[in-house]
């Protein structure tokens, strides 16, 4: 079983299009991770039916109990996340501003304040229309630890694959560089850069490289709507080639791509004779061929 994960510096750049479209080409050998947590929507993509559902707990919220308060302040006055305010007989905690630092349970004098585990998101375990099995999840609103999450997501992925031997784990990892990032490239065996021809896009991709080259990690790249400013295109394959990174694709602006998305469809099932799905289609035979010399 072998891994790829899809990620981009920024978003926008196509990158859940695309592992949408490698997910469709790999069909039952693959099971399918979404990893962009904080807004997922590759479900919409490949038909996901929701078929398991479990709870996400991590991190913990102050709550006062209004009966043994006795409105002393020492909790506000140590809170250095505005979470707490204050009451004419008791004091309050803010469930999205409190960051579960327990300061405010440490110095309470009635022991009034409990830290409280809480549910931060839901995990799901989907069928899609390819006839293989998804890992999803979705973070609560103002939920943190979606690093933790993502994590979750990648193990239960990861044991299904091995459990029903697939040949592969097709991960989209979230945009960016923070921690659901890293966690999306834990044990990956190929990373794929999704980048696009603009300034922020070129920055972005610098960024997110330098990110894959901390954990050394064999990385290629795409880079999307490279027609619309050929000056930064070349800035870009100027830059991968002097990191070594292979392009595996370059794809022009294709208006197919935004209607495929706009009735829900990988591109690569939407129109399978346009160019841009056998450029993809390609590029998805290079990754195999790179990950079985691997």
């Amino acid at each position: 079983m072998r891994e790829v994960v899809v990620i981009s510096g920024k978003g926008g750049t196509g990158k859940t299009s695309i592992s949408s479209s490698y997910a469709y080409l790999a069909s039952k050998d693959a099971v399918v991770c979404d990893c962009d947590v904080d807004a997922a929507n590759m479900h919409l993509l490949l038909d996901a039916d929701f078929k398991e559902q479990e709870d996400f707990y991590s991190g913990e919220l102050a709550v006062i109990d209004s009966n043994l308060c006795n409105n002393c302040g020492k909790c506000f006055e140590v809170c250095r996340f505005d979470a707490i305010s204050k009451e004419p007989e008791y004091h309050v905690v803010d469930p999205i501003s409190c960051e579960g630092c327990h300061y405010c349970s440490r110095v309470c004098p009635t022991d009034a304040i409990e830290m409280v585990t809480q549910k931060a998101g839901d995990l799901f375990v989907s069928n899609i229309k390819t006839g293989a099995r998804m890992v999803h999840a979705k973070l609560g609103f103002g939920a943190e630890n979606s690093g933790k999450l993502v994590s979750k997501v990648k193990r239960v992925g990861k044991e299904m694959a091995l459990k029903e031997d697939k040949a592969y784990v097709i991960t989209d990892g979230s945009p960016g560089i923070g921690c659901p990032v890293i966690s999306s490239l834990s044990g990956a065996n190929l990373v794929v850069l999704v980048t696009e021809a603009t300034v922020s896009g070129l920055h972005d991709l610098k960024r997110a490289h330098q990110l894959t080259k901390t954990f050394n990690l064999k990385v290629v790249a795409i880079v999307n709507k490279y027609d619309l400013n050929r000056e930064i295109t070349q800035k870009i394959r100027n830059y991968l080639a002097t990191e070594g990174v292979q392009v595996i694709a370059s794809l022009a602006y294709d208006e197919n791509f935004t209607k495929a998305m706009s009735v829900a469809k990988p591109i690569v099932e939407f129109d399978k004779n346009c160019e841009i799905s056998q450029q993809i289609e390609m590029s998805w035979k290079t990754i195999t061929n790179i990950l079985k010399e691997h």
